[in-house]
């Protein structure tokens, strides 16, 4: 189902001309979802287009989403789809938070100071 799912999400992202996305398998590394899809918007209002179209898409093929926040500042917008989560944000926002680098990390990589 997962990957169905994210070939949906990635194309209503791509009809909305989405810039720079990304698709990360983060099995293993959560037990809330398996893949994180990361995609940015121009503007507010491309953001909002883009999380509006992977919501219609993926009603019209049978997978209800969870829910959507950030909708009222359009920023970054989270589309929770269960096994697929979607953030889309706006570029300044993505450098920021860098979710792709935070979620690169596997468990079995971190470091403590008891390693």
């Amino acid at each position: 189902m997962s990957k169905e799912l994210t070939e949906i999400v990635v194309d209503a992202l791509e009809d909305i001309k989405a810039q720079d996305i990304v698709v990360l398998d983060v099995t293993g590394m959560t037990d809330v979802m398996d893949t994180l899809v990361v995609a940015c918007g121009n503007s507010n209002r491309q953001v909002k287009a883009l999380a509006d179209n992977v919501v219609e898409k993926s009603k019209k093929d049978g997978f209800q989403p969870l829910g959507v926040e950030g909708e009222t500042g359009a920023d970054w917008i989270l589309v929770d789809l269960a096994d697929v989560v979607v953030h889309i944000m706006l570029p300044e926002t993505r450098r920021f938070y860098d979710l792709e680098k935070l979620w690169s990390v596997r468990p079995d990589q971190v470091r403590t100071d008891n390693s």
